[in-house]
């Protein structure tokens, strides 16, 4: 199973909703462990809270002591302490572990202080074996600007160095400037752990304008934990999960759902041969 690490979206569209979500229409049974309250809809986050690092450690352990995780997936973790706390409950976990920086929100609410960042690093991305940063996300970890594929290739090398279980490195497109109107995913495999694979690919569907794009973070890491856990590769993981947050873009596109940025409509694609196959 997969556990998401992560906070409650009360609008559903993001955080663990999302991510309960995403893994069910992919045949995949998913546990939530919650890190913060998020007080938002649509139109933004208006504020969250933490909850207390004890109380986050003590649901993780719970289910990691009676179910069979092979997959965690962390989302939004909202302080230095309850990353700390998620590091200290997964210190004998071995499985894979799916990281999606939550850095911000869509509408531009930090999620976790400046000061914090560093503390984070050091004390839970440093477990991650996949990450699931956006461009700007990608450009705060790596300490790099990258406007185009090479900048990209070199950010990827400056975290693979500083991160030690990292294994591959996505990055998701929605913010990358691209040829014609197209949207590339980028997947980066740190050289030397996986032989036989090549290290570096990409994945690129049509731009769909929309503004129903609430979640898209969290659809992605999500699905790439379920797909790995599926098929147990990054090259499909990968591929599967891009192609699936494409077309659900593409299929959520005509909602109608709140005053902002709507959220996806998971349920549009339960059953699509891109999950079942």
């Amino acid at each position: 199973m997969v556990l998401t690490i992560a906070g409650s979206d009360p609008s559903g569209g993001a955080g663990v909703q999302a991510d309960v979500k995403t893994c069910t229409v992919l045949g995949v049974y998913c546990g939530a462990a919650i890190t913060c309250i998020t007080v938002q809809n649509t139109k933004g986050v208006r504020f969250f809270s933490p909850l207390a690092p004890e109380l986050v450690e003590e649901q993780i352990t719970a289910v990691l002591c009676d179910m069979p995780v092979t997959h965690i997936k962390i989302g939004m973790v909202g302080s230095a302490a309850v990353a700390a706390a998620i590091s200290s409950a997964l210190s004998g976990f071995s499985g894979e572990i799916i990281c999606d920086p939550v850095l911000a929100a869509s509408s531009g609410t930090r999620l976790i202080a400046e000061s914090e960042l560093e503390v984070v690093l050091k004390n839970l991305y440093r477990r991650a074996t996949v990450l699931t940063p956006n461009l700007p996300e990608l450009e705060k970890l790596s300490g790099k600007r990258c406007p185009g594929e090479n900048s990209l290739k070199e950010a990827a090398e400056i975290l693979f160095r500083s991160l030690p279980s990292l294994r591959a490195l996505v990055v998701k497109g929605g913010h990358l400037d691209s040829p014609g109107q197209t949207v590339i995913d980028y997947l980066f495999l740190a050289p030397g752990r996986q032989t036989e694979i090549p290290h570096f690919s990409k994945r690129q569907h049509p731009r769909v304008i929309s503004s129903n794009t609430h979640g898209t973070g969290c659809t992605f890491a999500s699905a790439y934990a379920a797909f790995h856990l599926r098929h147990g590769s990054d090259l499909l993981a990968f591929a599967k999960a891009s192609d699936f947050v494409g077309e659900l873009v593409r299929l959520s596109s005509t909602a109608r759902l709140g005053d902002g940025r709507g959220p996806l409509l998971h349920y549009l694609l339960k059953g699509n041969e891109i999950g079942d196959s």
